[in-house]
């Protein structure tokens, strides 16, 4: 990785339930400005990795440091107001709410109202649908639609890091291809994204630095383009 310093750190992370470690000694750097990924298949504590980060399980060692913030002990919700937001496994969306009222949640501790309105534009920038359905219940949307949703929702809090949990879970091939484009451009507008991932292919295609990720144990990281040549990573995605 380049030299300019991380925007997240993790620094020899165990994650225990039960006195059982199901991550062992994790350590990471998220590079400002660029889209990281943790790659791995179910089971290799993935979802541990994201509850560590954001507070919801604690680390029994090691620490969580955003930009020069330590967060290791820190609640969830002052984690978010640090400047993460995690757009989670199966998108999550408020059923019974608006779009609107779904993307406005985003932003619960924005009191400003117009800079709310110009986070509302920049969200219907990226997503046009989203603004002709502004009146539509979140749970009447297709799978696509509520992924873009989902993604808006957490850009309202003007996020120094977005962390994105298996964007292409339950979704069809188009909109797998066209949320990977979003992420990318919501990257190039100078969001960083750590992007965490089983879709190994059109991951790589997008990030610019890898974990893999196998029994709580980082196996390879690297660019993107070492990590397609990686023959841990070649063995266990590609064949």
């Amino acid at each position: 990785m380049s030299a300019s310093s991380p925007q997240l750190q993790l620094r020899g992370i165990y994650t225990a339930y039960d006195k059982a470690d199901v991550l062992t000694d994790v350590s990471l750097s998220v590079e400002s400005g660029r889209i990281t990924c943790i790659l791995g298949s179910n089971g290799s504590g993935k979802s541990t990795l994201i509850r560590s980060i954001l507070g919801l399980t604690r680390p029994r060692l090691g620490s969580v440091h955003l930009g020069e913030q330590d967060i290791t002990r820190l609640p969830t919700h002052l984690i978010n107001k640090a400047g993460i937001a995690c757009i989670p496994e199966g998108r999550k969306v408020f059923p019974k709410l608006t779009v609107e009222e779904n993307l406005l949640v985003g932003a619960y501790r924005e009191r400003d109202k117009a800079t709310i309105q110009q986070r509302l534009g920049r969200v219907y920038e990226i997503f046009p649908r989203l603004r002709e359905r502004v009146r539509q219940l979140g749970g009447t949307m297709s799978g696509g639609e509520q992924a873009m949703l989902s993604i808006g929702r957490g850009l309202m809090s003007a996020p120094k890091l977005l962390l994105i949990d298996e964007p292409s879970l339950g979704l069809s091939p188009l909109f797998v291809q066209e949320t990977f484009n979003v992420i990318q451009r919501i990257n190039e507008s100078g969001v960083t994204v750590l992007l965490v991932e089983q879709n190994v292919h059109q991951t790589l295609a997008i990030a610019h630095y890898g974990y893999v990720l196998m029994q709580g144990r980082v196996v390879a990281s690297g660019t993107t383009q070492s990590l397609r040549g990686n023959e841990e990573v070649q063995k266990a995605y590609f064949g």
